[in-house]
């Protein structure tokens, strides 16, 4: 069965680089546009993993994360913070309000299958990107 993984992004050209990345390496993708939709999308499908911004409107990726970590329905979907905030701090920020992992944009398409493989469930590390 592929993976299934959440996009909770706003910009239309990353979300089009993600998924194409993600479906072109056999992953099912999920979308969602804001934090709102991205929680309740994941409270009715129950993806696999979550691949949040922190620059989001209305709601940021710190609030989508700690709302999903509360939410004891959702709270075990390992989340990666996928984010341009790359300043001193900005890790830690994301990984205290309950990511998994932390990865810089602009994505390197070659090595992300990589960076997210440890937190798919039966995706080996070291899993290259299909071209």
């Amino acid at each position: 069965m592929k993976p299934r993984i959440l996009i909770i992004e706003d910009n239309e050209q990353n979300m089009y680089l993600l998924t194409f990345i993600l479906n072109r390496n056999g992953q099912e993708v999920l979308q969602a546009r804001d934090g709102r939709n991205g929680i309740d999308l994941a409270l009715r499908e129950n993806p696999d993993l979550i691949l949040l911004d922190i620059q989001l409107p209305e709601m940021d990726g710190y609030a989508v994360a700690r709302e999903i970590k509360n939410d004891p329905v959702i709270a075990g979907i390992p989340i990666v913070a996928v984010t341009s905030y790359a300043m001193v701090g900005d890790r830690e920020k994301a990984i205290a309000a309950g990511c998994s992992g932390y990865i810089e944009k602009p994505i390197n398409p070659d090595t992300f299958m990589d960076q997210i493989a440890g937190f798919l469930p039966g995706m080996p590390q070291g899993k290259r990107a299909v071209p």
